[in-house]
């Protein structure tokens, strides 16, 4: 359905969404120039754990996509606020080491840490680091997740994300991760301080059902989904989860905000 008042606000979803491998979606950068003619603020928002975002900044700049780095919100950098906040400034990383510069004032550690911080490892995953990770948890330390994305669409394909490996560690341990990226609200409420407006006068938009529409939704945003990424029509049939709108690229923005 379509929300009675139009939505002066937007977080806007970066892979599969505006990006899809090495390249832009058709018609993403003339929508985000449509919202930035016409004066709607927007954020761009990832769970991306696989890079800094100085490299994601680096990698749409030469896409052809300037976008200032207050503009783009990240787990890892809200996991840093998160970590201080709590006082878990030790951590035992199941992340890439390039990460650590988002994460600045997190000591990383191989002893004793205080959490277990759980991102994308990519093949460099090994049991010997998530068996490690295992034994910490079950010792009791802290126990959080940048992401918890069952997959996303890579240059090759549908990939295995970190939801997979939380799942793992989850049903070991019998304990639950805190989440601090997408479905989170905890998530969304830097990015909408950051744009102005309430929840209800936002708008999500992005390919993933669950993180990106049922998330916003749960924080009282409306729930845009776009049939690029990895939208599955039939995970859409499946699902109790009914997004607000569903466009087939974010290239229609600007014909359903009647533009």
């Amino acid at each position: 359905m379509r929300p009675s008042v139009k939505p002066t606000g937007f977080l806007i979803d970066l892979d599969g969404t505006v990006v899809e491998g090495d390249r832009l979606i058709p018609g993403a950068a003339e929508a985000l120039a449509f919202l930035d003619g016409k004066g709607l603020p927007y954020r761009l928002v990832t769970n991306t754990t696989s890079k800094p975002r100085a490299a994601i900044l680096a990698k749409l700049a030469a896409l052809g996509l300037t976008v200032p780095a207050d503009s783009l919100f990240t787990a890892p950098v809200i996991a840093r606020d998160y970590l201080q906040c709590q006082g878990l400034t030790r951590c035992y990383p199941l992340l890439k080491s390039s990460l650590r510069e988002d994460l600045a004032g997190i000591e990383f550690v191989d002893q004793a840490p205080q959490a277990v911080l759980v991102g994308d490892l990519g093949d460099e995953l090994t049991y010997e680091a998530l068996n490690r990770a295992f034994r910490f948890l079950f010792e009791g330390c802290a126990f959080v997740t940048l992401a918890r994305n069952r997959y996303f669409k890579g240059a090759e394909g549908l990939c295995l994300d970190v939801g997979a490996i939380v799942a793992a560690l989850e049903y070991a341990t019998q304990r639950t991760a805190t989440l601090i990226g997408k479905p989170a609200p905890e998530f969304f409420l830097p990015a909408l301080q950051s744009l102005g407006t309430s929840p209800e006068q936002t708008a999500m938009i992005g390919d993933d059902l669950e993180a990106d529409v049922g998330g916003a939704q749960a924080a009282c945003l409306t729930g845009l989904l776009v049939r690029t990424g990895k939208y599955r029509a039939e995970q859409l049939e499946k699902s109790e989860i009914r997004p607000d709108a569903t466009l087939d690229s974010l290239a229609d923005l600007s014909g359903w905000l009647g533009g």
